[in-house]
Order: C-alpha cells, then sequence, then structure tokens
C-alpha cells in the first residue's frame, strides 16, 4: 500500500520517531527503546514512515539504521500554506467586521449621552 506523508504525521508516535531520526541516525534498536511499546509495533511505525519516504534504512554491517529524508515535508508545507492564505483572508475580514461594529456601537453610545 502506498502511503502519504499526511498518514505518516497523523501519529504522534511517527512524528516523535521522525523528531529522533531528524536529529541522527539511529539504529532501529535505539529508536525502538526510546518507546514504552512493543517492537513490532515500532516496525510497523517505522514502515509506514520508510513507506512514505520521511524515512530511508541504511544497513551498515549487521546494524540497519533510520536516517531521516525531511524533504516529503514539504508537501506537508504547501498544503498549510493554501490554507493558511485562506484563513488569513477570512481572519482580515472579520476584522473589519468587528471594527464597524465597535465604530457603530461608539456612534450609538454618544447618541444616547448627548443630552436633548
Amino acid at each position: 500500500m502506498r502511503r502519504d506523508v499526511f498518514q505518516a504525521i497523523a501519529d504522534p508516535t511517527r512524528r516523535e520517531i521522525i523528531d529522533m531520526v531528524a536529529r541522527q541516525s539511529l539504529n532501529l534498536n535505539s529508536v525502538a527503546e526510546r518507546f514504552d511499546v512493543s517492537r513490532p509495533a515500532i516496525s510497523k511505525h517505522i514502515k509506514i514512515l520508510t513507506e512514505c519516504g520521511l524515512i530511508e534504512i541504511r544497513q551498515q554491517g549487521r546494524e540497519r539504521f533510520c536516517e531521516a529524508r525531511l524533504d516529503k515535508l514539504s508537501e506537508v508545507s504547501d498544503w498549510v500554506a493554501e490554507y493558511k492564505k485562506f484563513w488569513e483572508s477570512k481572519l482580515d475580514s472579520l476584522e473589519i467586521y468587528l471594527k464597524e461594529l465597535q465604530t457603530k456601537n461608539k456612534k450609538n453610545v454618544s447618541r444616547k449621552r448627548k443630552p436633548k
């Protein structure tokens, strides 16, 4: 099954694994011992990260090392950037509307205070 980056980062354990191997290359045992879950569970997380291209497994002697390949995270960044534009536009419109309401309220209050 082909997985995507969004599926990979959806899980907090996988995000933590990405963070760990982004700082330094770690062998599979080093990754697994940092979590309070079974080794097969960590292997499954690493498999998902490998399938979506965020981690590469490098064989060195008998050891297998996880190395981060973070360029795929640009897909997430691009997606977020599109929605950031959308929400900034909506929030700008809301700010303008709220300022208009405040101005109207100030005018109404000042009218009520004027003696007749």
